[in-house]
């Protein structure tokens, strides 16, 4: 089992290289996994994913792609060219294109591992019901979701870490469940709506966890993370 401090992904929410840059040298050594995501990869593209892979570390790219199967296919085996060792696909964009995604992926060779994007921590039921006409509860769309990203051939899903117990009954140990929305102790929730602390996701089940404002907004950012990552027992 990896050690915790490589279980807790910082995600770079940086509008530039620079910015990011600074916040992986004031984490220093002890960080060893970072998410890129679309802000900071259209702002940096590659540059920022050598930087990572230079400085030694694990890079999640987080492009959340979504589009006709063929789009993706083609994207997702040019995301695996590019040394991520995971990358999302939104899994409500169906089976045919969650193939299509593992398809590419594997064509274009690499270790990268692909995830399902289930639901947006950011989404709760009366948004999906009200703002989205979808009825089903989160219970429900969730594990069903991971179902099928399963059966498309992905690696792991994305998910809430309220989700988790459900995920792991249906889903084994082996699969991969990545948790965002994650706060430390009496943290500020921002625009999350469905959080837990380091601690309890990974008593529910995660298998890594992504923390951003929490670790890259912090006066002293290593100091952060380090506090997340003993609060979830390493």
């Amino acid at each position: 089992m990896e050690q915790m401090r490589e279980r807790v992904i910082v995600a770079l929410d940086a509008p530039g290289r620079d910015q990011a840059l600074r916040l992986v040298e004031a984490i220093g050594d002890h960080g060893v996994f970072y998410k890129v995501g679309l802000e900071l990869y259209i702002a940096a593209g590659d540059a920022v994913l050598a930087d990572l892979r230079a400085a030694g570390k694990k890079v999640f790219l987080d492009l959340k792609l979504f589009d006709i199967p063929n789009t993706v296919r083609g994207a997702a085996g040019c995301v695996a060219g590019k040394g991520a060792a995971l990358a999302t696909v939104h899994a409500l964009g169906g089976a045919a294109m969650m193939r299509a995604a593992r398809e590419g992926a594997d064509a274009a060779g690499g270790q990268t591992r692909l995830l399902g994007v289930t639901i947006l921590t950011s989404l709760d039921e009366e948004t999906l019901r009200s703002e989205l006409h979808i009825q089903r509860s989160i219970p429900f769309l969730v594990p069903d979701l991971a179902l099928r990203a399963r059966a498309a051939g992905l690696d792991g899903v994305v998910a809430s870490g309220l989700e988790l117990p459900l995920l792991r009954e249906r889903l084994g140990d082996e699969f991969l469940i990545v948790t965002p929305g994650i706060r430390p102790a009496g943290g500020d929730v921002a625009d999350q709506k469905r959080v837990l602390t380091p601690r309890q996701a990974f008593e529910r089940g995660a298998s890594y966890i992504v923390v951003g404002r929490p670790i890259t907004g912090a006066p002293d950012p290593r100091a952060a993370f380090l506090d997340i990552v003993e609060q979830a027992g390493g």
